[in-house]
């Protein structure tokens, strides 16, 4: 028998034992699957969490619970069969993904779902116990140094030369960046970046009362903060 012969024949009995279900690869499917909804939903839940943009979007979060358990179901099929893994490559090698992604974070949790199933589809589960803790961990650790504040853009319009620095001085107790500065005529827009601790906005009425002022735009600023 040569090697070619050898190889069909592997092939032919893969694809014959695998139309058999036994009550091993049964029991492994249901424990794998089960989890893989489970960590889903939990993957979903701390994205919701810890989500730190300005719109928040519920099919993107359903997408982490689909994706996890649909890698997973992929995994089995293929680690069950030869030529199942054969026919996937080929079918998902012609499949391109065109959507967008925003946000650098939300990469990183639709990565972490599809690297869950696959990992819970090849049955390591202290491995993805392990990385679920990690993870958490440095998701948590990041979003508290990152979040310790709201962030919004003031955007303000004056005349008086002194409104500038009067504008600066009733900002004294909040941490601000000076973005831009443009001067049209008698009419100077000022633009500061602000970190907000909690959502009082007093210093809007006190800026809009400064000699000069025409109008005061506060906007949130979906970024991060560097001061």
């Amino acid at each position: 028998m040569n090697l070619e012969d050898y190889f069909k024949k592997s092939v032919w009995e893969s694809f014959m034992a695998g139309q058999s279900l036994s009550s091993d690869f049964v029991a492994k499917v249901v424990v794998a699957m089960v989890l893989a909804l489970v960590l889903g939903i939990l993957i979903n839940r701390i994205y919701g969490h810890y989500y730190g943009g300005v719109v928040y979007s519920s099919s993107f979060a359903a997408t982490l619970v689909g994706m996890t358990v649909l890698t997973c179901m992929l995994t089995l099929a293929i680690s069950s069969n030869i030529v199942i893994s054969l026919g996937m490559v080929g079918a998902l090698s012609i499949v391109r993904y065109r959507t967008a992604i925003k946000d650098p974070m939300d990469l990183l949790y639709l990565f972490w779902a599809i690297s869950v199933g696959i990992t819970l589809g090849a049955g390591l589960y202290l491995l993805v116990a392990a990385s679920m803790l990690i993870m958490v961990f440095v998701i948590h650790l990041f979003y508290n140094r990152r979040k310790k504040g709201t962030i919004f853009i003031l955007v303000a319009h004056y005349t008086s030369n002194n409104a500038g620095d009067e504008i600066l001085r009733s900002l004294r107790k909040t941490k601000f960046q000076l973005k831009s500065k443009t001067i049209r005529g008698e009419m100077t827009e000022l633009t500061l970046e602000l970190l907000c601790k909690s959502d009082n906005t007093q210093f809007m009425e006190q800026i809009q009362k400064l000699e000069g002022v025409k109008d005061v735009t506060l906007i949130q600023y979906n970024g991060e903060y560097h001061g």
